[in-house]
């Protein structure tokens, strides 16, 4: 979501000046008062006036953001996130065709995310969503989608400083084999997910005839 304010906050009998920030799941106050909120739990969120007021736990919260801004954060909380199906872009009418893992099984998240948008066929596949386990499987996920008329990969693999693969390693392997990467998302606890797009080779130039 990203957004940022410094403001005045009335948390419980507490009230401070405070930078307060809405990200994609939670709302943070830096300062003075210092909470940490996820925002599938905040209750009664409300504009009145120019405060951004709600309940979180047992604590009454408002933030003195003007009625415009506050208009936007309360349209932001109220929006649900988009499902990782959506981030991903997968659907029955836009199927995925996956590979991998090659070590234990799917990641349920994923799983989830993919139902319904799971095709076998090359031709028909819109994607290829390929799990890796090991940076060794990166050739054999490209000789892969060589074979494929669609142009798009998500590479899902683990995530973290001892990640195998790293996103160093798939990032320099995949745009040594002309691949553009334009988009990454956060799988799950254990798993991040970078799409990248094979990109077209330049016209090749005429020759020139002297005469």
């Amino acid at each position: 979501m990203g957004r940022e304010a410094s403001c005045t906050a009335r948390v419980g009998q507490e009230t401070a000046e405070v930078t307060a920030l809405l990200e994609s799941t939670t709302v943070v106050l830096r300062g003075a008062i210092k909470r940490k909120w996820e925002i599938a739990a905040l209750q009664n969120l409300r504009l009145e006036g120019e405060e951004l007021r709600f309940e979180a736990g047992e604590e009454a919260v408002a933030l003195v953001l003007g009625d415009k801004e506050g208009g936007k954060w309360l349209k932001k909380l109220q929006t649900p996130p988009p499902t990782l199906a959506a981030k991903l872009g997968v659907s029955a009418d836009n199927p995925a065709l996956l590979i991998g893992p090659t070590v234990g099984t799917l990641d349920p998240a994923l799983a989830e995310a993919l139902a319904g948008g799971i095709t076998t066929n090359l031709r028909e596949a819109r994607m290829l969503v390929a799990v890796l386990s090991k940076a060794s499987e990166l050739p054999r996920m490209a000789e892969f989608h060589a074979d494929m008329i669609c142009k798009t990969v998500w590479v899902v693999h683990p995530k973290g400083p001892d990640a195998d693969p790293s996103d160093a390693q798939v990032r320099t392997a995949m745009r040594g084999w002309g691949y553009v990467d334009n988009k990454t998302s956060a799988v799950s606890d254990a798993l991040t997910a970078t799409r990248y797009v094979k990109s077209d080779p330049p016209p090749a130039k005429k020759r020139v005839r002297n005469r």
